[in-house]
């Protein structure tokens, strides 16, 4: 089967296109630079995320499964008007893109999964966000919205979307984990802000194995949350990362300190949080390999 993922050099991309591969599928990554991070066995095609088709949609038309990861760094840079415009477009543009070419496609993908987040709730406290909880109202709340809201437009009859809800992924070699690593090897590692905010994690072999799953499952349409199955506060979080790496916890970052290092991304990506837990997939029966933080950070610094 053909599989065709924008955002496949990245880092939920990368493992992604390496299990795909290791599955015999005949991957291709949609790339608009050098391909020297493809996973091997990959096929590299460039594209131009304008919000347009382009030559590249002939690898869409007969493809099995159209997976979307692209979109600029939500970390990336500190949140100016400028920096959020490009997160907004960067999401926009690729899902029309890839949009108008499932429509135009002789025979469209029969599976579109396209990527979202947690973020979508927005700043929620205790009570456990499910696929069905509505949409949240600040920054990131609205880009997810909108981002989805784009994806639905590739439903039809012939073509099946799941929108992957990602919360934390954990991993060393990229995404939140290394940057909170410093502190603790120091000794100095300690709940972020107040401690109480949930942070829904996943272990990325998860997350990696979940859109497997995805794929392969036709009740997995819809909105799905990739998080653990047991979202903790930043408090637990950090003593189970502490337990993982044989270092105290203790130390708090206070918040007022993000909010002047990091302006309005802070508290939108630290200091608040959402107890999502997937609901959808849990029902539709995916089994989680890593279910509770400490397995999963045990497994990351074993």
């Amino acid at each position: 089967m053909r599989v065709v993922i924008a955002g496949g050099t990245g880092f939920l991309g990368r493992p992604l296109t390496a299990a795909l591969v290791q599955d015999q599928h005949d991957v291709v990554v949609l790339t608009r630079g050098a391909a020297s991070s493809l996973s091997r066995g990959a096929r590299a095609v460039a594209w131009n995320p304008n919000g347009e088709s382009g030559p590249w949609a002939s690898e869409i038309s007969g493809a099995g499964v159209v997976v979307n990861l692209a979109g600029e760094s939500i970390a990336g840079k500190r949140w100016t008007a400028a920096q959020k415009q490009r997160i907004l477009n960067s999401r926009l543009h690729a899902t029309r893109s890839l949009v108008a070419a499932i429509h135009a496609a002789t025979t469209p993908p029969p599976i579109f999964i396209s990527g979202s987040a947690v973020g979508y709730y927005g700043p929620l406290g205790d009570e456990p966000a499910t696929e069905e909880q509505r949409a949240g109202s600040d920054f990131l709340a609205h880009v997810c919205e909108q981002w989805e809201r784009e994806a639905m437009r590739a439903e039809s009859g012939r073509t099946r979307v799941a929108r992957i809800r990602t919360g934390i992924v954990l991993e060393k070699d990229g995404g939140a984990l290394p940057e909170m690593l410093p502190p603790f090897r120091f000794g100095v590692g300690g709940p972020v802000g107040s401690g109480r905010q949930y942070w829904p994690w996943i272990h990325r072999d998860d997350w990696v194995a979940l859109v497997r799953w995805a794929i392969a499952t036709p009740a997995a349409s819809g909105a799905i949350n990739a998080t653990g199955p047991h979202p903790v506060p930043n408090a637990e979080f950090a003593r189970a990362l502490g337990r993982a790496m044989h270092r105290p916890a203790f130390m708090p970052a206070p918040g007022f300190a993000l909010k002047l290092l990091l302006g309005e991304m802070a508290e939108a990506l630290l200091l608040s949080g959402q107890n999502a837990v997937p609901a959808q997939a849990t029902r539709a029966g995916f089994q989680f390999r890593f279910n509770t933080v400490d397995k999963a950070l045990g497994a990351i610094f074993a």
